[in-house]
């Protein structure tokens, strides 16, 4: 019997699924199977992934949202420490639900993930002292190749929880916190990025 609960095609977009594990715990801890490749199979999740990626940000950075340009990747995600709020745009041109975005909370207590397919701009907003994040691939990183959207483009408008502030015309954090105040914290790239009508034509 496998060990995950996979909701496919979550909030309509075909594709992107949130995947919980199932978690065995008594008064000693807890175990669980953080990814088997026969339960994804058996759940039609047949994904070679070849790379494992980890990262550690403090409350109020956001980073995204990013894509492959050449070397597309299919991410499956989740937060092993803290609490962020994971957000993935569909990108796909021939996609019936091209443009919009899907968020999920993911937390070091539900332990869901969250598996985005190629053709998705990525992002996520830590809404915890501190929370460590990690990613499987299905390609390995190219330099060079990343793209990005800005992260409060209004055409997309992705509902970020517990932030406050008002759009001014870029991707720019000034003036945005959280709701205690804690400042937006974006990289100097992620802040030059364009909307999704400046970043592809069609």
């Amino acid at each position: 019997m496998g060990q995950i609960k996979v909701e496919k095609n979550v909030g309509g977009i075909e594709g992107l699924c949130v995947i919980t594990p199932t978690v065995h715990g008594d008064n000693r801890g807890y175990f669980m199977e953080t990814y088997s490749q026969r339960d994804m199979v058996e759940a039609g999740l047949n994904i070679p992934f070849v790379q494992d990626n980890q990262s550690m940000s403090t409350k109020g950075v956001l980073r995204g949202l990013h894509f492959q340009k050449q070397y597309p990747q299919t991410k499956l995600v989740r937060a092993i420490k803290g609490s962020v709020f994971d957000v993935a745009v569909d990108l796909r041109a021939d996609s019936k639900t091209y443009g919009k975005w899907y968020g999920v909370l993911l937390t070091e207590d539900n332990k869901k993930q969250f598996l985005i397919p190629k053709g998705f701009a990525h992002g996520f907003l830590v809404l915890t002292d501190t929370a460590e994040f990690c990613y499987k691939c299905d390609d390995f990183y190219h330099p060079n190749d990343e793209g990005g959207l800005a992260w409060n483009d209004p055409e997309i408008g992705v509902e970020w929880p517990e932030l406050k502030g008002e759009y001014k015309g870029g991707a720019s954090a000034d003036g945005y916190t959280l709701e205690d105040g804690t400042a937006l914290n974006l990289s100097d790239k992620d802040q030059k990025w364009l909307g999704l009508k400046d970043t592809f034509q069609f």
